[in-house]
C-alpha cells in the first residue's frame, strides 16, 4: 500500500480546500498578498501533487495594490456543481485593530484551468467563506462573522445565507447557525451532508499551536448544531515539536472507493517554535463511527505518514527548478507581490533569454514592488542567479532576496556608491528595523554578478562571484528565524520566499537582467550534506 508523506504541499500552502471531481483531486490554498491569487494543486492518487493553475490572474479579479502584509486572499473554498467549478475567496483589505475589512467574492469556470469568470461580490461580514450545494439545487454561503464591538466575542459565529444563481447575489435572511465551542476563535466553516446529517466543520483555537478542527452536526441545515463529544477531532501535540504542529483548518473529501480523508494546515518549527516555511498542507485518513461521527485515524494528532487511498499511482513530471528564462511565459511557481504581471515592469521579451525587471518601489512598499519570488519548500536549499545591472546611484538596487514581508527580509544587492562605484552588500530588515550587515560594500568590476543563497534550517549564508571569478562567501551566517509567522508582535500568515528584485527609488525605472535562476532543494540534512561535499565554497 502506498503512503502519503506529509506535508504533501511543503512551504507556504495554508488553508487547504480539497475537492474530488470524478478521478481528479484538487487542493486550493491561500496566497494572501502574493499574485496570482489562489494556487490549485492536482492529484490522481493523493500522494503525488502538481501545481496546476491559478484562477485569479487578472487585476479585475484581484486588485491588491496597497493591501497590508498578510492581507489579500484568505481561505479559498473550491467546489463543483452543475458542471461548474466554484471558487469562493476573501480579499482582506485591513486586519489589525478592532475592524477587519473582508470582502468575499465568487468566480466560476467550466474547466479547472479556466478561463475563470469575473468576480461576483458576496458580502463583507467576515472571512473564510464556503459554499454548500444542497440536494434540492439551492446554494448556501457560510462565513465566520466578525464582531468589532468592545466586550463581545470577535469570532461571533457562522453566518448562513442563500446564494441565488439567477440573481448572482446573496438573497434572503442571514442566520447565525453556530456560535462555536468553548475552544473559541471559530472560523473556516465547511458544510457536508451524510446519512441525513449536516456536518459543520470549523477551525478553532486560533491558527497558532493551539489550532484545531472541530465538528458539529444537525438534522437541519439551519441548526441547532450538536457538538461532537470528542472535539477537537484534530489538533497538535505541543509536547512533540518534531511532529506536525498547528494542525487545523480542515476540509473533507470522499474517494471513489468510499474512503474519507481530511486536508488540513500544519507547521514545522525549526527553532523556538518558528516555522520559516510558513503553514503547510497535510492529509490525514479518516473514518466514520457507528454513531455517525468522523474521526482521524491515529488521531487526534496529525501523522507524518498516512495510508494512501487504494488508487493507481500517478506521479507527475514536475516543472524544472532551473529557469533559463527562455520563453514568453513565466513558470508557474513564480509569484509577485500584490500586482499583476505586466510588460511595464517584468518582461521575458525585451531581452530574449533573460528576465528583465524594471526598478520599482522599495522593499517596504505595499504598492509597486518589482519582485519575483518562489516559495521556500525545504529547510535545505540553494538558490543562485546571475544579474547584469548598471546602477548609477545608491537609490538603484538589484539582486537576490530571501523575503517574508515588508518588515522581514534579507537582501544581497548590487548598487552604486559614490566612492567606489558598482558594489555589493547585504541589507537586513528585522521586525521593520533596517540594517546593513557589511562594514563596507564590496566593489564589483564585471558586467555580470552571480549571487547565491544557501539555507540550512534557520541559517542563511550568501556568496557571490564577480564575473568569471571564484566564489566568495559574503557576510556572516544570518539567523533567518524571524522570517516566520511566529516571530512578529502581531500574528501573520504567509511564509518565506526566495527570488529576485529591482528597486529604483529615483523613479527612473532602471532595469536589471537576470540570466537564470536555479533553485535546488534537499529533503533532509543527509542529502544536503552529500550535495555540499562537492560544492563547498
Amino acid at each position: 500500500m502506498s503512503k502519503i508523506i506529509n506535508p504533501v504541499l511543503p512551504g507556504f500552502h495554508p488553508d487547504p480546500s480539497i475537492l474530488r471531481v470524478d478521478d481528479d483531486y484538487y487542493i486550493a490554498v491561500s496566497t494572501f498578498e502574493w499574485f496570482p491569487g489562489v494556487q490549485i494543486y492536482h492529484s490522481k492518487d493523493m500522494v503525488n501533487w502538481r501545481l496546476l493553475t491559478y484562477p485569479l490572474t487578472r487585476e479585475s479579479q484581484l486588485n491588491m495594490i496597497g493591501n497590508m502584509n498578510s492581507g489579500g486572499v484568505w481561505a479559498p473554498c473550491l467546489n463543483y456543481s452543475d458542471g461548474l467549478f466554484y471558487l469562493i475567496y476573501t480579499d482582506v483589505k485591513s486586519r489589525m485593530g478592532a475592524f477587519k475589512d473582508t470582502h468575499n467574492y465568487m468566480v466560476t469556470a467550466e474547466n479547472i484551468e479556466g478561463p475563470w469568470s469575473e468576480p461576483i461580490y458576496l458580502n463583507s461580514s467576515g472571512f473564510d467563506p464556503s459554499l454548500f450545494h444542497e440536494e434540492d439545487g439551492t446554494k448556501w454561503l457560510v462565513n465566520m462573522i466578525w464582531d468589532h464591538r468592545k466586550g463581545t466575542n470577535s469570532f461571533a459565529g457562522i453566518a448562513l445565507q442563500q446564494y441565488s444563481v439567477e440573481e448572482k447575489k446573496l438573497v434572503g435572511p442571514v442566520k447565525n447557525i453556530f456560535k462555536g465551542s468553548s475552544i473559541g476563535l471559530t472560523e473556516a466553516p465547511h458544510i457536508y451532508k451524510r446519512n441525513g446529517y449536516y456536518y459543520l466543520i470549523t477551525a478553532e483555537g486560533g491558527t497558532w499551536y493551539t489550532h484545531t478542527v472541530t465538528v458539529a452536526r444537525s438534522r437541519s441545515l439551519f441548526g441547532p448544531y450538536q457538538l461532537d463529544p470528542k472535539n477537537p477531532i484534530l489538533t497538535s501535540n505541543q509536547d512533540e515539536l518534531d511532529q506536525l504542529q498547528k494542525g487545523g483548518h480542515g476540509s473533507l473529501v470522499e474517494t471513489q472507493n468510499g474512503e474519507w480523508y481530511m486536508a488540513h494546515l500544519c507547521g514545522r518549527p525549526v527553532v523556538d517554535k518558528n516555522c520559516i516555511l510558513g503553514r503547510e498542507t497535510a492529509i490525514q485518513k479518516c473514518y466514520w463511527t457507528d454513531d455517525d461521527w468522523i474521526r482521524v485515524e491515529g488521531g487526534p494528532y496529525p501523522q507524518l505518514v498516512v495510508e494512501a487511498p487504494d488508487l493507481p499511482a500517478h506521479p507527475f513530471e514536475q516543472e524544472s527548478n532551473y529557469d533559463d528564462f527562455n520563453g514568453n511565459t513565466l513558470k508557474k511557481y513564480w509569484n509577485s507581490l500584490r500586482r499583476a504581471f505586466s510588460e511595464d515592469w517584468v518582461s521575458l521579451i525585451e531581452r530574449p533569454d533573460y528576465l528583465r525587471l524594471k526598478g520599482g518601489e522599495s522593499m517596504q512598499s505595499m504598492h509597486h514592488q518589482s519582485l519575483l519570488a518562489r516559495r521556500l519548500e525545504s529547510f535545505y536549499i540553494e538558490a543562485e542567479t546571475a544579474v547584469e545591472f548598471k546602477p548609477e546611484n545608491f537609490q538603484q538596487m538589484a539582486g537576490l532576496i530571501v523575503y517574508y514581508d515588508t518588515d522581514d527580509y534579507v537582501y544581497l544587492r548590487v548598487t552604486d556608491h559614490e566612492q567606489y562605484g558598482k558594489c555589493l552588500g547585504i541589507i537586513e530588515t528585522k521586525h521593520g528595523n533596517y540594517d546593513e550587515l557589511l562594514k563596507e560594500d564590496i566593489p564589483l568590476t564585471a558586467n555580470s554578478t552571480t549571487l547565491k543563497a544557501r539555507i540550512e534550517n534557520e541559517w542563511l549564508q550568501f556568496s557571490f562571484a564577480d564575473g568569471q571569478g571564484e566564489w566568495q562567501s559574503i557576510g556572516p551566517k544570518i539567523d533567518i528565524s524571524h522570517l516566520s509567522d511566529d516571530d512578529a508582535d502581531y500574528i501573520r500568515f504567509t511564509g518565506t520566499f526566495v527570488g529576485v528584485c529591482v528597486q529604483d527609488l529615483s523613479g527612473q525605472a532602471l532595469n536589471a537582467d537576470f540570466e537564470y535562476f536555479d533553485y535546488k532543494e534537499y529533503r533532509n540534512v543527509e542529502d544536503y550534506a552529500k550535495a555540499r561535499s562537492s560544492l563547498e565554497v
